[in-house]
């Protein structure tokens, strides 16, 4: 099971509102990897992680989770969702721990309390993220910063092998941003396979293995990571198109990377 990979997206297109968002998007995501998809603001890189959740159906297009088509597919246990901060707080008052203990909930059968498994899991994400003196906090008197961080926590905690994180330095300050990178090198180097959505990479760049760039919904560039300079030219997709495509080429036809989780609101 473990060789298969964690995504495949074969001419993957969305329509919305009888817009074409997505255009036959090709793209895989290998075990192990550490993928940022960058583009601008309407580029599709938004769209395109929702696709890969599934929270987005396509329209057209074939999408594997782990070798399974998307519509057989029900072990989400082994993808953890990370969504932008702005639904890290639903209006119920919770604490640190509880918001991170709902990552367990893929982990345990309906109605059932938590096991002591269950409980070290949630102990143990929230130490990763280095958020343990704020444990007992409510979620709302954290930092945007750490909110994220505790998003993060709440994905670890469910212990997927594929974590999907959508634009988390979004408004974060410089020292949260390192805390965040801090947190995703100790994932890589436990194996798991990162697909970061970002604006600009910060901190992460010496995690990243590879770019994408999005340009009108379609991958305009593939491979080596790139400065976040060359990803934002405005002549982007003629100018680098074919720039440094010795490693493109590997992946020009192969499939990319989701992470599906929160499907609640």
């Amino acid at each position: 099971m473990h060789d298969l990979n964690p995504v495949e997206l074969t001419n993957g297109s969305v329509t919305i509102g009888g817009r074409p968002i997505l255009r036959g998007v090709d793209l895989t995501v290998e075990p192990g990897q550490f993928v940022a998809l960058m583009g601008a603001n309407g580029s599709g890189k938004s769209t395109l992680v929702r696709a890969l959740v599934g929270l987005w159906p396509l329209s057209a297009g074939d999408l594997r989770l782990f070798g399974t088509p998307i519509g057989e597919y029900d072990a989400w246990s082994r993808l953890g969702f990370v969504p932008q901060r702005a639904s890290a707080e639903s209006g119920v008052p919770a604490s640190v721990w509880e918001v991170v203990a709902s990552g367990r909930l893929t982990r345990r059968a309906l109605f059932r309390p938590m096991s002591r498994p269950d409980r070290a899991a949630v102990d143990h994400a929230i130490e990763v993220v280095g958020l343990q003196e704020k444990a007992r906090d409510r979620i709302s008197s954290l930092s945007g910063g750490q909110q994220q961080r505790a998003l993060i926590a709440r994905a670890l905690a469910g212990e997927p092998e594929l974590f999907f994180l959508d634009e988390p330095t979004a408004g974060v300050d410089v020292p949260n941003q390192q805390a965040l990178a801090d947190t995703l090198a100790t994932l890589k180097e436990h194996g798991s396979t990162i697909v970061l959505v970002a604006h600009e990479l910060g901190p992460m760049v010496p995690l990243i293995d590879r770019a994408l760039v999005m340009r009108d919904g379609r991958i305009a560039y593939d491979g080596e990571p790139l400065d976040d300079h060359e990803v934002h030219e405005p002549a982007f997709g003629e100018a680098h198109g074919h720039h440094h495509h010795r490693e493109a080429a590997r992946h020009d036809h192969v499939p990319h990377v989701a992470a599906p989780l929160d499907r609640g609101p």
